[in-house]
């Protein structure tokens, strides 16, 4: 527990009565007043959640050089970004898994930011160094020099724009804007883990955890509370978003990890482009579905995932109990041909077969589509 890394906040986390856990190395808190409250707050009002452990690595230098950098090493086509868009990719390993999967930032054509999950922002950096040009571009991790709070919920526009004193409806979904505030820029994006509307503010550290602070003193009366990463759980799985140890590996590509939409064919080849490409064509033997029970009991990581016959035809990758829908929920990565919207299958938990059936639409519609 000593050794793990401790945000900002943790103090402050301590001082909330939060519980705290390790989690990807780091000591995060888990939940405050409980799971199941801070999920429901997100999904009718809006949560506070501390993300500063996850990593801001920049990317500057000739324009020509870094595209050609990013387009190599990812899946997704960088070249389609505009100025101030934010993009969901992949960063692939020369065998075609997934190092991590990451937000790009394009500030200009010769300025990116690439925001990488707590765990593995090291070996991305570690990774992308190894196939930097000599020349034209540069590589710098600034993860530790930023502070990150996600501001989620179908009232965090409201919450944040009285907050601020402007309205942010300029920043559209995938979209980030640099704001002047408090004597520094800083960045605001809009994307979202949970499948509601909100943002991610980037800071210095000292202003992020004054930022902390004033938004929950000032959200409270709307309704806003500080959420830990059980419901960030909850809320991801419900949405059908991924999770890196999870649905996404260094083995599987993003074909099987159910990320398929972002592969792209690119006019630079990439990682293992040709055998992705062809998944994506041919499609592969196994991927990633999401599946709810329609009996109870609550599915976990590692369960087996039986068709209606009783044959094995998978393993979960998560579960839990959903307070939005009051039923057992998960993602497994299963045989395709058996990913079916209704198909009947069966979720082995504590060696009991309970009822189940996939969908193979978002398990909550969530407000971020609104925008």
């Amino acid at each position: 527990m000593s050794q793990d890394k401790k945000t900002p906040l943790n103090e402050t986390h301590r001082a909330l009565g939060a519980k705290m856990i390790p989690f990807g190395g780091w000591d995060m808190p888990v939940q405050y007043t409980g799971i199941i409250a801070e999920h429901n707050a997100t999904r009718e009002v809006a949560g506070l959640f501390d993300v500063s452990h996850m990593g801001e690595i920049f990317i500057t230098g000739k324009a020509e050089s870094i595209l050609t950098f990013l387009e190599s090493v990812t899946c997704n086509t960088v070249s389609s970004l505009s100025d101030f868009q934010v993009q969901y990719n992949a960063v692939l390993n020369e065998q075609g898994g997934i190092v991590d999967d990451v937000t790009i930032y394009k500030f200009s054509s010769e300025k990116y930011m690439i925001c990488s999950n707590a765990s593995n922002y090291e070996s991305v950096a570690s990774h992308l160094r190894k196939y930097l040009p000599a020349s034209g571009v540069k590589l710098e991790d600034q993860s530790l020099q930023w502070h990150q709070i996600a501001f989620q919920g179908p009232k965090a526009n409201e919450i944040f724009s009285k907050y601020l004193g402007r309205e942010l409806d300029s920043i559209k979904y995938y979209h980030f804007s640099l704001l002047s505030f408090e004597g520094e820029e800083i960045i605001v994006s809009r994307t979202g883990y949970t499948g509601e509307d909100g943002f991610e503010i980037y800071s210095s550290i000292p202003l992020g955890i004054k930022l902390w602070n004033d938004l929950l003193k000032f959200g409270k009366p709307f309704g806003l509370i500080p959420c830990g990463l059980g419901a960030r759980d909850t809320l991801r799985i419900e949405a059908k978003y991924p999770l890196y140890g999870h649905e996404l590996n260094e083995k599987w590509t993003p074909i099987e990890s159910g990320i398929g939409w972002i592969v792209k064919e690119k006019q630079i080849p990439y990682f293992c482009s040709e055998k992705i490409l062809s998944q994506k064509k041919n499609g592969p033997s196994l991927r990633i579905a999401a599946f709810f029970l329609t009996e109870a009991g609550v599915p976990r990581e590692n369960f087996r995932v039986l068709d209606s016959q009783g044959n094995e035809i998978g393993k979960t990758t998560s579960g839990t109990f959903s307070p939005s829908l009051k039923k057992g929920i998960g993602l497994a990565l299963i045989q395709a041909e058996k990913i079916k919207d209704g198909e009947p299958i069966q979720i082995e938990i504590r060696e009991q077969p309970k009822q189940a059936i996939i969908t193979t639409k978002p398990l909550i519609p969530g407000s971020i589509r609104k925008n």
